[in-house]
């Protein structure tokens, strides 16, 4: 079977808010696009990311067309947008969380002297499921972490997106990555909550946009014990103590042409992820970006700057999905 992530790229009703589209129109042209890429992709459960109500996750199983099984989490950001599932089977929700793990204190957000509600919290829900596959129990945990992109407080109540000088920049920088840390650390103890050390007998999946690349710190916190890789086959045949607790990105079983995600700035970067536990790990068959059937060719996405809006109205996404068949 085939589980994935992807990031819808502001899934919204029309005129809902910042990134919708401005026509009914628009809104269409989105939703087919998004749901010819699924349709071929053929999953058997996808991790979504960027989905604001749950008639639009309605209107894109409608278009994917078949029996769809949806799950949303009941905590989205400040614009509303949020994780959730696309399932072949039925879906029971073991957690929908997103207060910060255990003993992580506030983190600075911003400016002000006063760290504010949201400086406790993950900036979206982390989403857990569990389905039947029919060769045993399937867990998964879908997330969207804190992105790298800056926001800078405006006028009006509306964010801009360059800084008055570096020196802002730089702090706006710092406070991006501490909650991007605090929020992988609060997913690691989601992962832990699935995994109860038994990975080498449970199957276990976490995925979503981490907004970081494979080797970033913030991404590495999600693995759990260092040690066996699945780009290093001698190690990773070698069983040892961390392998009920570990998760593996399946990131070095892409193609090295196709290992990536989205492109920002003219930079291909796979910030999307899949991490399977062992007895997942041990019967990967393929994993890849975009569709399957392309897997040969050259991946081809829209670069992105710091200024999301320019692709308000666009159809499709400006992530790849991201695979694994097992």
């Amino acid at each position: 079977m085939l589980v994935g992530t992807w990031n819808l790229e502001n899934l919204m009703l029309p005129h809902s808010g910042d990134g919708a589209p401005g026509t009914e129109a628009e809104y269409e042209a989105k939703v087919e696009a998004l749901a010819s890429v699924i349709t071929a992709l053929d999953p058997a459960l996808l991790g979504v990311q960027e989905v604001r109500q749950e008639e639009t996750l309605d209107d894109l199983v409608k278009a994917i067309g078949g029996e769809w099984h949806t799950a949303l989490s009941r905590h989205a950001d400040h614009r509303g947008i949020r994780v959730g599932f696309l399932s072949r089977t039925p879906l029971r929700i073991r957690r929908d969380a997103h207060a910060f793990a255990d003993k992580l204190r506030p983190v600075q957000g911003d400016d002000g002297i006063e760290p504010d509600a949201h400086d406790k919290v993950t900036s979206r829900g982390f989403l857990a499921v569990e389905t039947d596959t029919g060769d045993g129990v399937l867990q998964v945990a879908v997330a969207h972490l804190k992105s790298k992109l800056l926001s800078y407080p405006g006028t009006g109540g509306r964010s801009r997106f360059q800084p008055h000088d570096e020196a802002e920049r730089a702090r706006f920088g710092a406070y991006a990555l501490y909650r991007r840390a605090a929020e992988a650390t609060t997913l690691r103890a989601l992962a832990d909550f699935l995994l109860e050390g038994a990975g080498t007998e449970r199957d276990v999946i976490v995925l979503g946009d981490m907004n970081d690349v494979v080797n970033a710190a913030t991404t590495q916190i999600l693995l759990g014990p260092p040690g066996s890789e699945l780009d290093k086959p001698r190690a990773f045949n070698k069983s040892d103590l961390g392998d009920p607790f570990r998760l593996w990105d399946i990131a070095p079983r892409i193609l090295e042409k196709r290992r990536f995600s989205r492109v920002s700035f003219g930079r291909a970067e796979l910030i999307d992820h899949v991490l399977v536990s062992h007895r997942l790990a041990r019967r990967i068959v393929e994993a890849g970006t975009g569709l399957p059937e392309h897997r040969d060719d050259a991946l081809v996405l829209p670069s992105v700057d710091e200024d999301p809006t320019k692709r308000v109205g666009t159809p499709g996404s400006d992530h790849a999905p991201v695979w694994v068949r097992v």
